[in-house]
């Protein structure tokens, strides 16, 4: 059921809309407003907690890295590293590094006698030992360590490395002993990653990555271990995929982090901060470089992980912004009912009073508005239309009048025109030897004739003789009452034809019609539109003989005894045309058992079937050749039922004349000029 809005409910809908259409672009700008706050705040969070969390890493790690290089450059290490097999120096290299382990961080150091690739090392988890815990082989692929960082051009290196022989991963504080430029050995102190990472990298917040990188990306810290670059100076290691440039996306992200690395190195204490696409998610960087330790920090922060309207807010805001709208669209309502609808139903009945024939009712005219105006034009108009509809109403009584006086003229005069077509069809069926064929021919013809209209321009001709028959379909051109009076014309110039040149000579009838026709109807007497050719067909049979001669003018012979069908066509001019033509006969042989058939073009012509197109010779052919062997009577009324059926919904186009003989035995019939 469709339902019907009014003008309340439009106007209130309108409202509705239109407030919801400022709305959107104004939520938009606040969505980008706030978005934009977010953003700000957003990266002066992750450039604050950057700088502190560089704080929080330089702190400890500068602190072991002093003491580191307080014990490297001790006199007492010097001097035992130049003489490691006095015993005193031992002792008192031992004795001051224990009081060095007790302030490293890690409370774990090393040493490296770099003559002898002795390596030391002491904590508190393992018992104290003044022996090397192992021996340096430039052979072990495990001691490449050592090299790489000797052969390193700096006086120290901070690497988070695992030491394969004592099993410990440390954050490792490497610084190079050297006496007048000679390497003696490495010292320093180790920082256990476990305790590094919860203390710089676990405890961060949600949303926030941090990770410590060298300048080349080289991951030394991140909350998967897994992702740490350990043993970064181990040779042949692949760190590709350890590094900071392989977590993120595109090339872009990578050029810009590259660029913001050299800018915090070039500007220390500086924080750079830029947007990338890390690991498939969008991130905002900021990067801190820590000089002291030769390493930058990174800090990925999710945008997402800040909500741009918190729950606690989102919520009562939407309340609070339906329940203006809904005050808002009942104000309106009230409003339009008041202002609006109330006059305008008003306005409603006195219309509706007008249209019930009520000329008296007045509508309100004391309001000075847009409806006041609109009663006092519609008062107007209801006297204008009172006024006129008594002018109509004379006018319909006398116009009925006189459509009843001409509907009953037309009626006289169209029963007039079906008595005189029904009295032109009882003549024209009176001249179709329909009577003379049943008595000559009982069972060996029949007829379909359908004019299109009540009378047509279809015949067919009999003439019997003691030698044979003459036999013909005559199609005239035109139809209705003027292809009815051809008929007339045609039958009356062929029978004086017979009477010329005698009936056993179809192309001498032709020829002789022809003839006639166009002395009869002079072509210069006679307008262009109308036409006075005919097609015709004439056979002429003789069973004694078991022959018949046939002639046509733009019409066919067939003959067909169901297993073949033969054509004989006739001459391709019609009687009348412009131009003349000899017709000349055709002798053939009778064929017995055989069906033949003369057939105006109206039956090949008739529009049907799926497209409209005409019934066609083909069909026409296969059509004769099925029902060749069926009585006559039923062939044509097959023919008939097939002819509906193709043209379906379609009208009959042209008058249809289909005359059919067989001849089954000889036959001589007496002498008769009937016809």
């Amino acid at each position: 059921m469709t339902r019907h809005w009014g003008l309340r409910g439009k106007s209130t809908l309108t409202l509705l809309l239109a407030c919801l259409v400022a709305l959107v672009p104004a939520l938009l700008i606040a969505w980008q407003a706030l978005d934009d706050v977010r953003r700000h705040f957003a990266t002066g969070y992750a450039e604050q907690y950057t700088l502190l969390h560089m704080q929080r890493v330089l702190t400890p790690v500068s602190r072991d890295l002093a003491l580191s290089r307080r014990l490297a450059d001790s006199a007492v290490t010097r001097e035992w590293l130049e003489n490691p097999d006095d015993p005193a120096l031992r002792e008192r290299f031992f004795d001051e590094a224990r009081g060095y382990r007790r302030q490293l961080s890690g409370n774990a150091y090393f040493i490296v006698d770099h003559a002898r690739g002795d390596y030391y090392y002491n904590d508190g988890q393992r018992a104290f030992s003044t022996e090397p815990r192992y021996h340096l082989s430039p052979d072990d692929p495990a001691d490449a360590w050592y090299d790489a960082v000797a052969n390193d051009t700096a006086s120290y290196n901070i690497n988070v490395s695992q030491d394969q022989k004592l099993e410990l991963t440390k954050v490792w504080i490497n610084v190079k002993i050297r006496r007048n430029g000679e390497l003696l050995g490495l010292a320093g102190g180790g920082i256990d990653l476990g305790h590094f990472l919860d203390r710089f990298i676990r405890d961060s917040p949600a949303g926030l990555t941090p990770m410590i990188v060298t300048p080349r990306g080289e991951i030394q810290a991140h909350p998967e271990r897994q992702r740490v670059a350990i043993g970064r100076h181990v040779a042949n290691q692949d760190m590709g995929q350890r590094r900071i440039q392989s977590l993120l996306d595109d090339e872009a992200s990578r050029a810009r982090l590259q660029s913001a690395l050299q800018e915090t190195r070039r500007h220390p204490g500086g924080v750079e901060t830029l947007e990338v696409m890390l690991e498939g998610e969008p991130r905002l960087l900021a990067v801190g470089y820590l000089p002291a330790v030769d390493w930058l920090l990174v800090t990925a922060l999710d945008l997402r992980a800040a909500p741009l309207l918190g729950d606690h807010w989102l919520w009562p805001m939407t309340a609070t912004l339906a329940l203006i709208l809904a005050l808002l669209m009942i104000a309106f309502s009230y409003a339009t009912e008041r202002l609006i609808l109330g006059p305008l139903r008003r306005l409603q009945r006195s219309a509706r009073a007008l249209a019930n024939g009520d000329f008296d009712h007045r509508l309100p005219t004391e309001r000075h508005d847009e409806i006041g105006e609109l009663s006092r034009d519609f008062t107007h108009m209801a006297r204008r239309i009172e006024r006129h509809t008594q002018d109509l109403e004379d006018r319909v009584q006398q116009r009925t009048h006189a459509l009843v006086q001409a509907n009953n003229e037309m009626t006289e005069a169209r029963r007039q025109v079906d008595a005189s077509l029904e009295y032109a069809s009882i003549i024209q069926r009176a001249i179709l030897p329909s009577r003379q064929l049943q008595a000559r021919l009982p069972d060996r013809h029949a007829v379909l004739w359908r004019p299109r209209d009540r009378v047509g321009g279809d015949i067919y001709v009999f003439h019997a003789t003691d030698r044979g028959y003459l036999m013909g379909v005559i199609d005239c051109a035109g139809h209705g009452v003027p292809g009815s009076l051809m008929t007339m014309l045609a039958r009356a110039i062929i029978d004086n034809a017979i009477l010329r040149v005698g009936p056993d000579d179809p192309a001498a009838l032709l020829n002789e019609t022809d003839q006639q026709n166009r002395a009869t109807l002079h072509k210069d007497t006679l307008p262009n539109s109308i036409a006075t050719n005919m097609d015709v067909g004439l056979v002429w049979v003789e069973p004694d003989l078991d022959r018949l001669t046939f002639a046509g003018a733009k019409m066919s012979l067939y003959a067909s005894d169901g297993d073949s069908i033969t054509s004989y066509p006739g001459g391709k001019r019609a009687l009348g045309q412009k131009r003349a033509m000899t017709y000349r006969n055709e002798v053939l042989p009778l064929r017995r058992d055989s069906t033949y058939t003369l057939c105006s073009d109206g039956f090949l012509d008739q529009a049907g079937g799926e497209h409209g197109f005409g019934f066609g010779n083909t069909r026409f052919r296969d059509m004769l050749q099925r029902h060749a062997r069926s009585p006559l009577s039923d062939q044509v009324t097959a023919y008939e039922a097939e002819l509906e059926h193709y043209r379906g919904e379609l009208p009959q186009r042209d008058d249809i004349t289909m005359l059919c003989f067989r001849f089954h035995a000889i036959s001589p019939a007496p002498p008769n000029n009937e016809r």
